[in-house]
C-alpha cells in the first residue's frame, strides 16, 4: 500500500512540478480598467439551449503531462465549421477558461468551438505552445463526427498573445518545421481562416513593443536570439498561401504591429482580409462590454462569409 501511494504522490509531483502564473485574468484585468472605463461590465456565460459543451477533454498525453480542450458544439448532426480558440496573457498566464463565453456566444451561431490549453512559458519556451495548439487541431480533425465539426472548414482564433500564435499557425500551414512529429495523427494541422484579436504579427518591427515577456517565450532577448524572433513572427511566413484573415484591433497601434505590411503581401496576392478597429478601446476589450458583441458580431460576419 505504501509502495502503491508512494507511486501515485510521485507522478502527481511530476504532473505539476511546473510553475503557474495567475497574473492574467478576467477579475485583474478589469479592475485595472474600471477607473478609465467605468462603464464597462464582464461579460457573463450563457449556453444556448441546444449546444454541449464539454470540458477538460485530454487531446495530448505523455509521461508526467497531460493537455486538456473545452469543446462546445450543437447538438444536431449538422457538421459546422471549427474554431480553435488560443488565450492570451502574454505567452506566460491566462487559461482555456478566459474563452468560454466567447466559444458560447459563436457556437449559438452555428459553429464548433474548441478552448486550448496550451503550455505556457514558465513550462516550455517557443516553438512548443505551437505545437501544442496544432496537436489539438489534428486531434479535433480526428474525432469531427464526435464535435459535429467539418475537418475542412477550421478557422484559429486569438487573443493578444493568442491571436500571434494564431496568425503564426495559420501562416505556417502544413510547414513541417512547426509541426510535432512525435504525435501520431491521421489529420493535418491545416486551417482555412484566421482571426487575430489584437496580437501582435511582428516581434522586431518598427511599431512593436515587445520586450522581457516576449524574450522569456522566446528563450532570449532580441540580441540573443534573433532566429527566434523573426521565426515566431508571421510576417516572416506571410505569403501566395495563407488563409483569409480578420484583424480585430484595440485602439493601441502596438498590438497590431506587422499588421499593414502583412496585408500589403496579403492584397498582392488577394487574399481576403479585413479590419475591424474598436474604437476608443482598451487591450483585452473582448472580456467587457460594451466591446464583446461587437467582437462577437465582427466574428461571425467573417466566418459566415469564409465558410456559409
Amino acid at each position: 500500500m505504501l509502495f502503491v501511494l508512494l507511486l501515485f504522490s510521485q507522478g502527481v509531483i511530476a504532473q505539476k512540478s511546473y510553475n503557474i502564473d495567475t497574473s492574467y485574468t478576467v477579475k485583474s484585468t478589469y479592475n485595472k480598467l474600471i477607473k478609465k472605463y467605468p462603464f464597462i461590465k464582464i461579460v457573463e456565460a450563457n449556453k444556448g439551449a441546444n449546444d454541449t459543451q464539454i470540458e477538460d477533454i485530454v487531446y495530448y498525453k505523455e509521461k508526467y503531462r497531460t493537455l486538456h480542450l473545452d469543446a462546445f458544439f450543437t447538438k444536431n448532426k449538422k457538421k459546422n465549421p471549427g474554431i480553435i480558440m488560443i488565450h492570451g496573457g502574454g505567452w506566460r498566464s491566462g487559461n482555456k477558461n478566459q474563452m468560454q463565453v466567447l466559444a458560447q456566444e459563436i457556437t449559438a451561431k452555428g459553429y464548433s468551438c474548441f478552448a486550448i490549453e496550451y503550455r505556457l512559458s514558465l513550462e516550455a519556451k517557443y516553438p512548443q505552445a505551437i505545437y501544442d495548439v496544432k496537436n489539438a487541431i489534428k486531434f479535433i480533425k480526428d474525432n469531427a463526427k464526435r464535435f459535429r465539426v467539418d475537418p475542412d472548414k477550421i478557422a484559429v482564433l486569438g487573443c493578444s498573445s493568442g491571436g500571434q500564435m494564431a496568425a503564426l499557425i495559420g501562416t505556417t500551414n502544413e510547414d513541417l518545421g512547426f509541426e510535432d512529429t512525435s504525435y501520431k495523427s491521421r489529420s493535418s494541422s491545416k486551417v482555412q481562416a484566421i482571426i487575430d484579436i489584437d496580437g501582435i504579427l511582428a516581434f522586431k518591427h518598427p511599431e512593436s513593443n515587445e520586450g522581457e515577456m516576449a524574450a522569456f517565450w522566446l528563450n532570449g532577448t532580441y540580441k540573443e536570439n534573433p532566429e527566434n524572433w523573426k521565426q515566431a513572427s508571421a510576417l516572416s511566413h506571410t505569403n501566395k498561401n495563407t488563409p483569409p484573415i480578420l484583424f480585430i484591433n484595440s485602439s493601441f497601434e502596438r498590438f497590431h504591429a506587422g499588421r499593414d505590411d502583412m496585408i500589403a503581401i496579403l492584397n498582392q496576392n488577394k487574399i481576403y482580409n479585413e479590419v475591424k478597429t474598436i474604437q476608443d478601446s482598451p487591450h483585452s476589450f473582448w472580456f467587457f462590454q460594451p466591446w464583446f458583441d461587437e467582437t462577437v458580431q465582427y466574428t461571425t460576419q467573417f466566418l459566415d462569409r469564409i465558410f456559409k
